[in-house]
């Protein structure tokens, strides 16, 4: 786990005998790190190793390859700071469902006891980011520690691996791809399964945990639906009252112009804010809360408040996303109730409540903005007729008073009740969405949130993978203006490759590294000029809730000022994850012949859509001729179509399908990852057999050279190398009868292997 000197390449090759692999050279010209001319390599990436190779061409010419593999910081950084992103979230939480006020006994119970199930998540993240603080000089987290506890957040043997090849017959070339243990929940283990399954077979059995908890069943589309709109009024109502305040400087300037243009972006603002309240979901959860409050009465009955508790197992179903969740809403279908034939009458109403009250409270915010802007014209329609006498006005029931005087002192009582509008409308919106989330929180004690703590683990290994991948191919890409227009007006590919096998424990990982590849759908990134040129300023930071994400990079000033200006200016940047698996171990073989492989051919046909939707995005709005050149000219189109064909053909280990995807991700400029379960041995065997495909295809490796290459590459590579940082052992784990299951090109040279624990 200790950092690695930076060695040049006559040291890193010195001890290896020449007749153990003549291709490996023993000195060479060129440097081994790129840091020396690139200043962008330093923020991030860590500890070279480096290799350097001397292969033959098809014309007898030589040509030098360099492989280079690095730890990167972030296997560390972006996991500790989505801990502490999740602990505020949580906490933000716990604090909205004390604000919710005075409920009835049972809501006030099951209140009580879904923050004590989320003050222990908060306390065990506390616990493991102390540790992880505790933690220095170190860059990865090795294959042997991937089930400890206070190490469960972070990537598995997390490094990215560069192969620069110089030749005669084409300018230097480089390949990039990240490394990393399959992103899964090792410490919890996977006796019951992975977060697909476990998933699934929860949200089916939630129906009845909420019978038992005597709450609200909620879809997972409206407790999304409701953490949207929390996140909106989060952002939207600071905004608001900010441009508001804007509005009242611009008028006490005197400025015209400065009113309209503020207007405008108070305006949109505030009709994006009102359109989220307009949704049935908060007014049937702001009817659902009053019912859980003490002193209300039913639609057909009264009742004590002492009676109030004993009606609140109404427990509605709201499968469908048009659906209310509560009876009885006007122009909506009422919900099945799953006690219907006893409570079909019984919706619980407040004595002092109606179904039209929150339509009059968001309303008011239409035309609190509908009197400042007619005030606004007003004010600019007398600037423009100064002299001349002041024409009828058509707006006398909004304006009452049109004395002259100063623009603020007229303006400031509108805007003033327009902010209190908001205020006030926000703050039921943000109560009626927490009550929805307190439903959705008891019918998920304790499963839900221990789910929830098994995909965190899962996301923040993916997202630190992501990130690492997104940086390299930045850095890469930053002097390429092909590249960066598809970067801001499509986004990226980032194409997974899994060796796992759909057998025994690894198919939970699968399942888990499925879910955890999904979810990344949930990050963007933006591109920010740093601070200074310090390394500490060069970190990316992420920011946002388990919804939604950003995370910003941070360039050097003179680097940032290079790039387009919609970059610039801060546009989200999209990735598109895709995840390809095939198995290729003895376990494969079993699962093969007598298991089930269904969640491998239903994960490779998922994602074949995925990548092929996001291939047609890219060529309706970036010409092909931008994307890179190879030497192998088959349209992508045509590799499409060939990927397509090998995902739904039933043949055993058809690794064609990870070759063919990662092509077709070269071809679209995405970003490569290579995983199994500890990024260590059969990874090794998929990345040196890329890196020798690719000396083959596009820089014209001599067939008589490409065993040679591979079995050199195996033998006294990087990968060699990572094998023995992780366990401290220069052998990759097989053995003979597990090698004669594999592919043959999987395979590594005899005496690099043996049985050793991983």
């Amino acid at each position: 786990m200790g950092e690695m000197e930076e060695v040049d390449v006559d040291h890193i090759t010195a001890d290896i005998p020449s007749q153990k692999c003549p291709l490996v050279c023993e000195s060479a010209s060129h440097s081994c790190v790129d840091r020396e001319n690139n200043p962008l390599t330093g923020p991030v990436f860590k500890n070279p190793v480096c290799k350097v190779y001397r292969f033959q061409t098809v014309d007898s010419k030589w040509m030098l390859v360099r492989e280079q593999m690095e730890e990167c910081t972030l296997s560390f950084s972006i996991p500790k700071q989505l801990l502490s992103l999740y602990i505020q979230e949580d906490m933000n939480r716990v604090q909205d469902l004390r604000e919710l006020g005075e409920l009835s006994p049972h809501w006030d119970n099951l209140r009580k006891e879904v923050m004590t199930r989320y003050g222990g998540t908060i306390s065990s993240y506390q616990e493991t980011l102390a540790d992880l603080d505790k933690i220095t000089g170190r860059s990865f987290k090795p294959s042997c520690c991937k089930a400890q506890k206070s190490l469960e957040f972070i990537p598995i043997n997390l490094h990215t691996q560069r192969m620069r090849v110089t030749c005669p017959i084409k300018t230097d070339a480089f390949y990039d791809i990240v490394t990393v243990g399959a992103p899964a929940a090792h410490f919890q283990g996977f006796k019951f399964g992975g977060l697909q399954r476990l998933l699934s077979r929860y949200e089916a059995e939630k129906k009845s945990f909420s019978t038992a908890y005597q709450c609200i069943y909620y879809s997972p589309e409206h407790t999304a639906k409701a953490q949207e709109v929390l996140s909106t009024m989060s952002l939207l109502q600071p905004l608001i009252t900010s441009l508001a305040d804007q509005l009242l400087q611009a008028a006490q300037e005197h400025s015209s112009t400065g009113l309209k243009n503020v207007l405008k972006n108070l305006s949109d603002k505030t009709e994006l804010f009102v359109h989220t309240l307009k949704d049935e979901l908060v007014k049937s959860a702001l009817l659902a809360l009053h019912a859980a409050q003490p002193g209300y009465v039913s639609k057909n009955q009264k009742q004590t408040p002492a009676q109030a508790g004993q009606h609140q197992g109404h427990i509605h179903q709201c499968s469908d996303q048009n659906q209310s969740p509560v009876q009885g809403l006007p122009g909506h279908s009422p919900a099945q109730s799953v006690t219907e034939s006893t409570h079909q009458d019984s919706i619980p109403h407040h004595k002092e409540y109606d179904e039209e009250e929150w339509d009059r409270v968001w309303a008011n915010v239409a035309k609190c903005l509908n009197c400042v802007i007619a005030m606004v014209d007003k004010l600019q329609e007398e600037d423009n007729t100064r002299q001349e006498p002041i024409p009828d006005q058509q707006l006398a029931d909004v304006i009452t008073s049109h004395n002259p005087g100063a623009w603020r002192e007229q303006l400031c009582p509108l805007v003033t009740r327009l902010k209190d509008c908001v205020m006030e409308v926000a703050e039921k919106a943000r109560k009626a969405m927490t009550f929805v989330l307190l439903q959705e929180a008891a019918c998920s004690i304790p499963q839900g949130f221990l789910l929830q703590q098994r995909r965190d683990v899962v996301f923040s290994q993916a997202m630190a993978a992501l990130v690492c991948g997104f940086v390299m191919r930045l850095y890469a890409g930053i002097e390429d203006s092909r590249f960066l227009r598809q970067l801001h007006l499509v986004g990226l590919v980032a194409q997974f490759e899994s060796l796992l096998s759909t057998y025994s424990e690894e198919i939970g990982m699968l399942e888990d590294m499925e879910v955890g590849i999904s979810d990344l759908q949930r990050v963007v990134f933006k591109i920010t000029e740093a601070k200074t040129d310090e390394l500490s300023d060069l970190q990316p930071l992420v920011c946002g809730r388990r919804d939604h994400f950003t995370v910003e990079v941070p360039l050097p000033r003179l680097v940032f000022q290079t790039l387009p200006g919609e970059i610039k200016e801060g546009k989200p940047l999209q990735v598109f994850p895709v995840l390809f698996n095939v198995g290729i171990n003895e376990q494969q073989t079993i699962a093969e012949r007598f298991g089930d492989i269904s969640l491998q051919e239903r994960i490779n046909q998922r994602n074949f859509e995925i990548l092929e939707a996001y291939f047609k995005s890219l060529s309706e709005k970036v010409p092909l001729e931008c994307l890179p050149c190879f030497q192998t000219q088959t349209d992508i189109k045509e590799l499409l179509e060939t990927l397509g064909q090998n995902v739904v053909t039933k043949k055993r280990k058809n690794v064609e399908i990870l070759w063919i995807a990662g092509t077709i991700c070269r071809r679209l400029n995405g970003i490569r990852f290579t995983s199994c379960k500890s990024a260590k041995d059969r990874t090794s065997m998929s990345v040196t057999l890329e890196q020798c495909a690719l000396l083959r295809d596009e820089h014209q490796l001599s067939k008589d050279f490409f065993i040679r290459a591979l079995d050199c590459m195996r033998r006294e590579g990087c990968r060699i190398e990572n094998v023995q940082k992780n366990i401290r052992c220069r052998k990759y784990a097989f053995n003979m009868l597990q090698l004669m299951a594999f592919p043959k090109c999987y395979r590594p040279p005899e005496g690099t292997y043996g049985k050793v624990d991983s």
